[in-house]
């Protein structure tokens, strides 16, 4: 029986066999550096893990699965914390920021990656070939995460998913055996882990298909925030060429902004993230119907690198919010008034509706080729309600839902990597039927005693 430096007994975590077996960093509660490896990108996450390994090479992952699934201990794996679920409390977690090999080929446009490495490492080091590989919004996130779910980004409308463009990976299953997966070998795990999220085993090295992209015409659009405003955008979103895509922040201007006029702090605005994949005439003509909206409040977009689309994030920012996700068919009029009206509503530290307009070259891959779902579905929102008070959560989390109910009109879905605390009631929603049903039949073969169970869990059939 194993006891914690917290003085919880733990008679089922192998803490001494781990550290025996495996050649990485093995912390305990008590450990320098194990509240640093707890933290992640979400606050208001307090887990106490009775152990986190960060491995030296996939050997010790299969390791360290093998102990997990023989002990039943709770096992949850983590890259660059963004996931509610990569913490397991008085269990395992497998810290995979250890191992970040990045190789890239520029012959063949490809790139071998640990999947420790976060979006924007991989980014800049693409970015000195002049390739560029599309992932989500946000540096900081790992990729093992983001791409098991799908991985929706910048530049998802030209080149499609993440998963779309991941030629293989090495991914150790629960019975601890390291199996490389491709189009060819064990081809129902390969279309699996491309879109079921973590269900199947840790994925350890991806291959992923780059291409040539240097500059790209982007930046923050602001515009005030009218029903007029908002659905007009969504409707020229929907019209533009598949070089475009953006991600719109539906808010109050909070003082935070220094581009927002003082005078209208508290006043809802349009902030948009735009990247046009290329720059010149062409995407100046793209980008042209958007400024026409109405008169900027900013206007930031300019030709930069696509490596700067991921800008440095604060460290010590560990917002809490509560959160749902969703997909609609559009965003009229009548769906921004009921948005900017709820958001006045919201009693909230900053409440805020994301939009993102989705088709190109995400819609053009059937739906049966990978298990990412929702192809066919033309927006995807998230709704948020970031709060301090932990009193609140009850308040926040009802707002968030009745707003998502509104705006789904009756129709599910939901992108398996935004589920948050209603995981477990939604996770159908991911996932038509016989996506289901597949991927239920993958996990019997792959992982039939449910030892990835710690994530948003798609049980053995």
């Amino acid at each position: 029986m194993e006891k914690t430096n917290t003085g919880v007994e733990q008679d089922i975590v192998p803490v001494a066999e781990l550290r025996a077996a495996v050649g990485g960093q093995v912390l305990v509660p008590g450990d320098p550096g194990y509240d640093k490896a707890r933290t992640t990108y979400l606050g208001g996450m307090d887990q106490q893990p009775a152990v986190i390994v960060r491995p030296a090479d996939a050997d010790d992952v299969a390791r360290v699965v093998s102990l997990a699934g023989e002990s039943g201990t709770p096992l949850a794996v983590k890259s660059g914390g963004h996931s509610m679920f990569c913490l397991a409390d008085g269990g395992i977690v497998l810290d995979m920021s250890s191992m970040r090999d990045l190789r890239i080929d520029t012959e063949t446009r490809t790139a071998w990656a640990e999947t420790g490495l976060t979006a924007g490492e991989f980014t800049n080091a693409a970015a000195e070939h002049g390739l560029v590989t599309g992932f989500g919004d946000t540096g900081s996130v790992g990729l093992g995460g983001l791409t098991t779910g799908g991985g929706i980004g910048y530049l998802v409308r030209k080149y499609g998913l993440t998963i779309d463009d991941l030629l293989a990976a090495e991914v150790v299953t629960a019975d601890g055996v390291l199996r490389r997966v491709d189009a060819e070998n064990e081809p129902e795990l390969f279309w699996a882990i491309r879109g079921g999220g973590g269900n199947f085993g840790v994925v350890t090295r991806m291959r992923f298909r780059m291409h040539e992209l240097e500059t790209v015409l982007a930046g923050l659009l602001v515009l005030p925030g009218t029903p007029e405003a908002i659905a007009g955008f969504v409707e020229q979103a929907q019209r533009a060429p598949d070089e475009l895509s953006g991600i719109v922040n539906i808010m109050c201007a909070e003082p935070w902004l220094p581009f927002v006029p003082e005078e209208l702090h508290g006043k809802p605005i349009i902030m948009a993230m735009m990247v046009y994949a290329g720059e010149g005439e062409a995407a100046e003509q793209a980008l042209a119907p958007f400024r026409a909206l109405d008169t900027p409040l900013a206007d930031m977009i300019a030709p930069i690198p696509y490596r700067e689309v991921f800008p440095p994030e604060d460290e010590d920012h560990h917002p809490v919010a509560a959160a749902r996700n969703l997909f609609v068919e559009t965003l009229d009029r009548d769906d921004a008034a009921l948005i900017l009206e709820r958001i006045n509503a919201s009693t909230a530290a900053m409440a805020a509706v994301q939009v993102r307009v989705l088709g190109g070259a995400m819609a053009r891959v059937p739906g049966d080729v990978t298990a990412f779902a929702h192809r066919d579905r033309k927006v995807m929102i998230n709704v948020a309600a970031v709060y301090e008070n932990p009193d609140e959560v009850e308040e926040h989390t009802r707002w968030a839902e009745q707003l998502t109910h509104d705006l789904q009109k009756g129709v599910p879905g939901v992108y398996v990597n935004f589920l948050a605390d209603d995981s477990e009631a939604r996770i159908r929603e991911a996932y038509p039927q016989d996506t289901w049903e597949r991927l239920r039949a993958v996990k019997r073969t792959y992982d039939p005693s449910n030892v990835f169970r710690v994530n948003n869990n798609i049980p053995p059939a």
